[in-house]
């Protein structure tokens, strides 16, 4: 399924990761929000822990379909997602994201914070207040 992709801290806008992983890949990049989890400093890097009254403010993205396959593999190496393997950093998930334009639930891949990670945040992480990343205080 060719879902789009949630990021909610470096593949944002203006933030490193974007124009190395981003650029002229994506057909669309569009304000919203992850409801249902909370956003964590990693540190240098966020995790999105799931959580029933947290939002995420993020974009969606929109691969190019000629570079959805790619893109889709160059996010989990950076995300260090390897499926079934419980030293994975984050896991990708499938979550409906709100749209902020126009309020509509778009089905999209979100990489949230592997269980273990999870766990470990939770115990002593440091939350970042409202859930966005580029208001954190640095």
């Amino acid at each position: 399924m060719r879902l789009p992709f949630f990021v909610y801290g470096t593949l944002r806008p203006g933030e490193p990761n974007h124009d190395l992983f981003l650029r002229g890949r994506t057909s669309a990049e569009e304000p919203g929000r992850l409801t249902g989890a909370v956003l964590y400093d990693g540190p240098g890097y966020p995790y999105a822990v799931e959580e029933p009254r947290g939002a995420v403010s993020g974009e969606l993205v929109t691969a190019r379909p000629e570079a959805y396959d790619e893109l889709l593999a160059a996010l989990d190496r950076l995300e260090e997602y390897m499926p079934g393997d419980p030293r994975s950093l984050y896991e990708r998930v499938e979550r409906e994201v709100v749209r902020d334009a126009d309020g509509a639930a778009v089905r999209a891949w979100v990489y949230v914070a592997a269980p273990a990670v999870a766990a470990r945040l939770r115990a002593r992480g440091k939350l970042v207040e409202g859930g966005d990343w580029r208001a954190r205080r640095r």
